[in-house]
């Protein structure tokens, strides 16, 4: 083995040395940019999420006393009682219903990472092309060369 054989296997070594770790930045930075993107559409389940469970609250709190003062006020214009209540109910319901939209809007809001999966496509493309060293051992796998 001559120096020069010497001096093209450190330089192999090197490059093997800065690919991995420049694919070891590339996966951290795909991490982090998934992390943002990630951070943004969790806000805005929070804002959606807080929405219904303000709802829930004010519902159960407010539900039993307004039901009942709506019905006997109804009551008082000339309706029946149960025609009353039912009149209620059904205002309670639809209050409930545009909740539920508002909060399905907000969360429709929510969007898979695209930029995150649009660059994990591109490295998966670029790695396709990427084939193991030609010199194996007897069992097939690659042969690891320590500097």
């Amino acid at each position: 083995m001559s120096a020069a054989d010497g001096a093209d296997a450190r330089s192999l070594g090197q490059l093997v040395s800065t690919a991995t770790a420049e694919l070891s930045a590339l996966v951290h930075d795909e991490i982090a940019l998934a992390k943002a993107e990630l951070r943004q559409d969790a806000k805005r389940a929070g804002i959606g999420g807080g929405a219904i469970a303000a709802a829930g609250v004010l519902a159960l709190f407010a539900l039993p006393v307004l039901s009942f003062a709506a019905a006997y006020g109804i009551h008082n214009l000339g309706l029946g009682l149960a025609w009353s209540f039912l009149i209620v109910g059904a205002a309670y319901l639809v209050i409930a219903g545009l909740l539920g939209l508002f909060a399905k809007a907000k969360l429709k809001k929510i969007k898979p990472p695209e930029r995150t999966i649009a660059s994990a496509k591109e490295t998966a493309t670029a790695l396709q092309g990427v084939k193991p060293h030609p010199r194996a051992l007897a069992d097939g796998h690659p042969v690891a060369r320590r500097m």
